[in-house]
């Protein structure tokens, strides 16, 4: 086994005070931003609860002032609070990418169970509801989202970022067709209000968890939803044939492409290949250029 290179931490673990005007912003606040949702529930969150994620800035420059480069919102939000000064971290890491995009955000699921253990703790809902930039009604319909949702889905959706609204679409079915809804959103990695409605829309009368009430599927009429029935029954055979033989499928498709790899590589074999069948010759190349191990790897185990 190789030596495994140590490991550098991205950011100094000292946190300090740092005044906002040191602070050199990379991005401007532009009225688009400061009217988006984003913007009102992270200024929503710092006026309750203050500033929880320190700001990242790079290291000093010679008239003691730094680039900020991660937490635009937030600083500007705490400038809109007349607030002078804010914690921050120094990256010393210089790639140029964007630090929040390395964060994992709080999955739906996730964010149902922190409210609630908020709740318990004695926190207040006001106060919930403000921490988070969200109505009353919206944090009733968090704090609620897994009432009539199988465990199986509450696991499965577990780490995504799920429509809260999909999960009343959800509970118009039946636990096991539940489970088929989200094992299918997983699949084309689709958790959007639209395409849970498609699925409720292509799910049969008795998989529904009030089977004698008829579907009802704004601006589609009955018999465009029995189509989608039949469609989708087709689709889901197609899938799991698919899915049942996908693996086996990978591992014949990387020992061709090897094979082939091999041919190429052969001098006498190439040259024959350019001056008769070049045409052959492209194509054993890109299937050898589409079949690497490192594309399977970011394929994943499922089909695409």
């Amino acid at each position: 086994m190789n030596e495994i290179d140590e490991i550098r931490i991205a950011f100094q673990q000292k946190v300090f005070t740092m005044r906002l005007d040191d602070l050199l912003p990379l991005r401007q606040m532009t009225p688009n931003i400061a009217a988006s949702r984003k913007y009102a529930r992270i200024k929503s969150s710092i006026g309750t609860v203050g500033l929880i994620e320190p700001l990242a800035v790079a290291p000093q420059e010679a008239d003691g002032r730094r680039m900020l480069l991660d937490g635009h919102l937030r600083y500007h939000a705490l400038r809109e609070y007349g607030v002078a000064e804010a914690k921050c971290i120094v990256a010393d890491d210089d790639d140029s990418f964007t630090y929040n995009k390395r964060v994992n955000r709080l999955a739906t699921v996730q964010e149902h169970y922190m409210i609630n253990k908020a709740i318990e703790r004695g926190v207040p809902e006001e106060k919930i509801a403000a921490a988070l930039g969200i109505t009353p009604r919206s944090l009733y319909r968090r704090k609620g989202l897994l009432t009539g949702i199988a465990p199986e889905v509450a696991e499965l959706l577990k780490d995504k970022n799920v429509n809260t609204v999909t999960f009343d679409i959800l509970r118009k079915m039946k636990p096991l067709r539940q489970v088929e809804t989200a094992e299918l959103m997983i699949s084309v990695n689709n958790f959007t209000l639209s395409y849970a409605k498609a699925i409720l829309a292509a799910t049969k009368q008795s998989d529904l968890a009030k089977p004698d009430e008829p579907k009802k599927i704004g601006g589609m009429t009955t018999e465009q939803m029995a189509k989608m029935e039949r469609e989708l029954d087709n689709l889901n055979r197609d899938f799991k044939a698919v899915e049942d033989t996908y693996g086996d499928d990978v591992l014949h498709l990387v020992l061709a492409s090897r094979y082939f790899g091999r041919l190429v590589d052969n001098g006498n074999i190439h040259e024959y290949l350019v001056k008769r069948h070049p045409e052959m010759l492209a194509e054993f190349q890109s299937i050898i250029g589409a079949a690497s191990l490192e594309q399977m790897g970011s394929v994943g185990g499922n089909p695409v």
